[in-house]
């Protein structure tokens, strides 16, 4: 059973302590009592689970291998208690409770000696990780109970004060005062390149503004693009906007050229005007026709990052062709081929041009009978055909049946879960306004009902 988590994106150290731990057939076997990080990352995974069983007696297990569900209510194993196999710290692992609450560290970015009264991790996908220490007032709040922290920050706000998070990042943290001489606690921002940018993309997120541009400096081209075009779309946009205006228009210029017009759409008109000056004239032109194109539509969705041949070609030129592609072009689903008009007339997979001679014309054996879309087509029909017909990507073309771009399969995804989370974000305002209107109806119905029975006790 793979390890799934439960809806939520953040977690503290302090929600978690324990709380019970149960097994697959819902048997509570103890409570939490620490958990442990291998310490060689950036942002350190959580690799092991260490709970007190009956008798308060120690076990610990690999997080990895047997965690399924995950919360601040506790956590659900994948097995029964009895197949269990217990595991032990490891040279490269630190205790969060153990090693680092309560501690002093040296704040290595703020060259200052702080507390740490609490641990901030995130949910990464199906792992959790360490995100950096609490050292500020509401982590002793919420280490005392998390209603009292919650109900300091309500009054605080009340009275126009604002109690921020101190949240000092794993990688500025050294230890003073226990002996980890054996373990590597000072990392550097060049292990980043050891995520993956969705991992990467996780972080980001969840850092404030100042951390978010101090690890971001660190990224070269490559990973930032990466990693920008993995997040998620509201932070896009506000994340290009706190960049210098250089960095912002090479990233930019690096991105697919539909991922880079969705985040120009979001972006002031000043800051989207200034960026496309500042990059590549070839660049800035596909990101200027695809934001012609409507939001919402084929156009807007598509892609101009396609191969296309025409169809006198031969297949060994056509091979020839793929073999010329830069390293960070995207995946070639199809070749499409075009006539002397660069009207749309056929697609070759792949497979096609590896079986075919290469002296052949691409018109012998290209695949002519093909499904496409116009630009004006919604993306939820675009996306529906793609899933219909099983197309890796959908060809995009003009009246006059000339081919404008592609909308993989990918983008079809991207339509439906922004579809899905729409329609969530209605569902629960419908919720929430139907119990606005109930409970006012009830206000009014009983306060109807309470004059009439003053009104009737007084005569």
């Amino acid at each position: 059973m793979g390890m799934t988590v439960r809806d939520t994106t953040m977690l503290y150290l302090s929600q978690m302590m324990g709380k019970p731990v149960v097994d697959t057939q819902g048997e509570k076997i103890g409570t939490i009592s620490d958990l442990a990080i291998s310490t060689g990352e950036v942002f350190p995974r959580i690799t092991s689970l260490a709970f007190q069983g009956p008798g308060k007696v120690p076990f610990m297990i690999s997080w990895r291998k047997y965690v399924d569900t995950f919360d601040e209510d506790g956590i659900t194993l994948n097995a029964e208690a009895h197949d269990i196999r217990f595991s032990y710290l490891q040279p490269d692992e630190v205790l969060l409770a153990r090693d680092l609450l309560n501690r002093q560290i040296v704040d290595t970015q703020g060259l200052k000696v702080v507390r740490v009264n609490d641990l901030k991790l995130s949910v990464s996908g199906s792992q959790l990780r360490l995100l950096g220490a609490e050292v500020g007032a509401r982590g002793i709040l919420r280490g005392l109970a998390s209603w009292l922290e919650r109900a300091v920050v309500a009054v605080a706000k009340v009275f126009g004060k604002k109690i921020d998070e101190q949240i000092i990042a794993w990688n500025y943290m050294d230890l003073l005062d226990r002996d980890l001489s054996e373990v590597q606690l000072s990392v550097t921002h060049k292990r980043l390149d050891e995520l993956h940018p969705a991992d990467v993309a996780d972080i980001l997120e969840q850092l404030d503004p100042q951390q978010r541009a101090n690890v971001f400096q660190h990224l070269d081209d490559a990973q930032a693009t990466e990693a920008i075009s993995e997040m998620d779309d509201e932070y896009q946009a506000d994340f290009i906007e706190d960049l210098d205006d250089a960095r912002a228009a090479g990233l930019l210029g690096d991105m697919d050229p539909d991922d880079a017009a969705d985040i120009v759409r979001d972006l002031s008109y000043e800051k989207a005007e200034t960026l496309l000056r500042l990059m590549g004239v070839e660049d800035a032109t596909e990101i200027r026709r695809l934001l012609g194109y409507k939001d919402g539509t084929a156009g807007g969705m598509m892609t101009t990052q396609f191969v296309a041949v025409k169809a006198d070609n031969t297949v060994g030129e056509t091979i020839e062709v793929l073999r010329e592609l830069d390293d960070d072009h995207p995946t070639v689903h199809y070749v499409y081929v075009l006539n002397d008009y660069d009207e749309f007339v056929g697609v070759l997979s792949l497979r096609t041009l590896v079986l075919t001679d290469d002296a052949r014309p691409v018109r012998d054996v290209m695949f002519d009978d093909v499904i496409s879309a116009t630009p004006d087509e919604t993306e939820e029909d675009v996306a529906a055909d793609i899933f219909k017909y099983e197309l890796p990507a959908m060809p995009v073309v003009d009246e006059h049946g000339v081919l404008l771009g592609i909308v993989t399969v990918d983008d079809a995804w991207d339509a439906i879960e922004e579809d899905v989370s729409g329609d969530k974000t209605k569902a629960t305002l419908l919720k929430v306004l139907g119990g606005l209107v109930a409970s006012i109806l009830f206000l009014a119905l009983y306060t109807l009902v309470l004059l009439q029975i003053i009104g009737y006790a007084g005569r």
